[in-house]
């Protein structure tokens, strides 16, 4: 036998039955992101591609050889998910691990060649994909979403 259901509402407060899950910041922000992941998906030169690698690469590019420390500070990815992204990066040969002179216990992430040639193939599309994730926003709208979400995240 089955428990009765309750009412809809009927047990919530009158603040919480005006709480629309759907206009909530965090829900908007979340679905702006799986829609940029998807088109990021679509147009990118390499399927097997994630963000998250591309910021990786894209780091290493700016910055050089660096060590997962560094990477988790540069790209806001937090250091149990970076492991992944670049054990996976590593073993699709984009890049390589080699010990810090200095330290032999500290590794440094090197970008290698084919890499690098992913990077610059994907740059073009990189400004096409942030072109169809902003289409439907004004000049000014996409500065001002820019500033919003960098005032958000500091």
């Amino acid at each position: 036998m089955q428990a009765p259901v309750p009412a809809a509402n009927s047990d919530l407060s009158s603040a919480a039955s005006d709480y629309v899950v759907t206009e909530q910041i965090g829900h908007l922000i979340r679905k702006a992101h799986q829609r940029h992941t998807a088109i990021f998906q679509q147009l990118s030169c390499d399927k097997q591609l994630t963000p998250m690698q591309f910021a990786i690469l894209c780091t290493v590019v700016d910055n050089g050889p660096s060590s997962q420390t560094e990477l988790v500070r540069l790209t806001a990815i937090d250091q149990a998910t970076i492991r992944g992204v670049i054990s996976r990066l590593n073993k699709r040969g984009l890049i390589e691990f080699k010990s810090d002179p200095r330290d032999q216990r500290k590794v440094i992430v090197h970008i290698t060649d084919e890499g690098k040639a992913l990077v610059n193939n994907m740059i073009p599309r990189a400004f096409e994909i942030t072109e169809k994730t902003l289409e439907n926003l004004t000049g000014t709208e996409r500065v001002a979403l820019a500033l919003l979400l960098n005032k958000m995240n500091s």
